[in-house]
């Protein structure tokens, strides 16, 4: 049950940075579900380096979301996000 949550609020938090970074036509659910999940681990541990710390959930759904969209702006740069193609 833990991974099928795990996956839902990934695909959700995925979806919000996409949608952040003016990325989300190009992104699917397999992909958002991804940042989702990598991004909020690389936003957790780059408030812990700061010293921020976040102990209310919506404090924890924005360090998520920052981190995902982080992680976009990352990807982006390496040129590693390409669009679709249909």
């Amino acid at each position: 049950m833990d991974l099928l949550v795990t996956l839902i609020v990934g695909g959700v938090i995925g979806w919000l940075a996409s949608l952040l970074m003016g990325a989300d036509s190009r992104m699917g659910i397999p992909a958002n579900i991804v940042v989702g999940i990598i991004g909020s681990l690389l936003g957790f541990y780059l408030a812990g380096m700061l010293g921020v710390s976040v102990a209310t959930g919506v404090g924890r759904w924005v360090v998520s979301i920052l981190g995902a969209a982080l992680l976009i702006g990352i990807v982006r740069a390496l040129g590693l996000f390409r669009p679709r193609t249909v």
